[in-house]
C-alpha cells in the first residue's frame, strides 16, 4: 500500500501509517478510496487487537491535496467523488470494530483531523496542532463530518474550529476534549504502545460491545439487543467466568474470546 500514500505494520498492535512525507501527508483521493479496504482487511486479521494511525515523519497530515480538491469531472460538483471517498473512509475508521488510537505529531489538519477525530482515541506529542480550515478556502464541510466533530468537542468548539480555520495547541485541544493525552515528543511512542499493551490485556469480548453500543448510541440506532447478544456471548464462551475466576484468584486473566 505504500505507492498509495499508507505503510501498514501488522501484529497485535498494528500501525497505519500516512506516508507522502514530501508533502506533508496531505491525503489524495487515492488514498482516501484505498483506506477502506486498507482497514477492512486488518479488521478481518484475528491476530490485531488495536490499530495505530500515525504519520511519518514530523508531521500527522497537513489535510487534503489542495490541488485535488475542485480536479473532478463534473464542474457543478467538482468535489463530489473525492467527497464520497472521504466519507466512506471516515465511516470505515468511525467503525473499525477494534481499538483505534491517532498517535499525532506535527500538524493534524483539516483530513488529517478527520482521520484522528474517528479514532477512539488521540494521543498527542506537545508542539503538535490542530485544525479545521473550510473557512480559509471556502469549502461546504459535509454534515456527517461536522457530526463527528460535534459529537467530540460540542457545538461551540466545533463551531470555533470551522468558522475560525485557527489553530489550536495540542493544550488547548486538550482542554477542549479533542485530544485524550499529550505526551512530551520522546515519549509519545511509548506512552501509545503502553495504552496499547493494556487494552490487549482486557476482554476482548467487552471491548467490542462497549464500542458498538457507542457507535450505535452516537447513530441513534438500537444499542440494546446487539448488547445483550454480547452478554449471552460472554456467558457462553466462558469470557465472564474467566474474568471472575483471575480476579478471586489474583492473577491475570486469560480471556478466551477471540471474535
Amino acid at each position: 500500500m505504500g505507492d498509495l500514500g499508507f505503510s501498514v505494520e501488522r501484529g497485535a498492535v498494528a500501525r497505519v501509517v500516512i506516508d507522502r512525507v514530501p508533502k506533508r501527508n496531505a491525503l489524495t483521493r487515492a488514498m482516501w478510496e484505498a483506506l477502506p479496504g486498507l482497514l477492512a482487511e486488518l479488521a478481518a486479521d484475528p491476530e490485531v487487537k488495536v490499530l495505530l494511525v500515525t504519520g511519518a515523519g514530523p508531521t500527522f497530515s497537513a489535510g487534503a491535496d489542495i490541488g485535488e480538491l475542485v480536479s473532478g469531472a463534473d464542474p457543478a460538483d467538482p468535489m463530489a467523488e473525492l467527497r464520497a471517498h472521504n466519507l466512506r473512509a471516515q465511516a470505515a475508521l468511525r467503525e473499525f470494530p477494534k481499538p483505534t488510537v491517532a498517535v499525532i505529531r506535527g500538524h493534524c489538519i483539516g483530513g488529517g483531523l478527520e482521520i484522528a477525530v474517528n479514532c477512539d482515541f488521540r494521543f498527542a506529542a506537545s508542539g503538535s496542532t490542530y485544525g479545521v480550515t473550510p473557512a480559509r478556502i471556502g469549502v461546504v464541510y459535509p454534515p456527517a463530518a461536522i457530526k463527528v466533530l460535534l459529537d467530540l468537542v460540542g457545538p461551540a468548539t466545533s463551531k470555533y474550529l470551522l468558522f475560525s480555520g485557527e489553530l489550536l495547541t495540542a493544550e488547548e485541544a486538550y482542554a477542549k476534549g479533542l485530544v485524550d493525552r499529550v505526551f512530551a515528543e520522546d515519549a509519545l511512542d511509548a506512552g501509545a504502545a503502553e495504552f496499547a499493551a493494556m487494552l490487549i490485556s482486557r476482554s476482548q469480548l467487552t471491548i467490542r460491545s462497549a464500542k458498538e453500543t457507542v457507535n450505535a448510541l452516537l447513530a441513534g440506532k438500537d444499542a440494546d439487543s446487539p448488547a445483550f447478544r454480547r452478554y449471552r456471548e460472554t456467558i457462553a464462551d466462558g469470557e465472564l467466568v474467566e474474568g471472575i475466576a483471575a480476579f478471586q484468584e489474583k492473577r491475570a486473566p486469560k480471556f478466551p474470546w477471540r471474535g
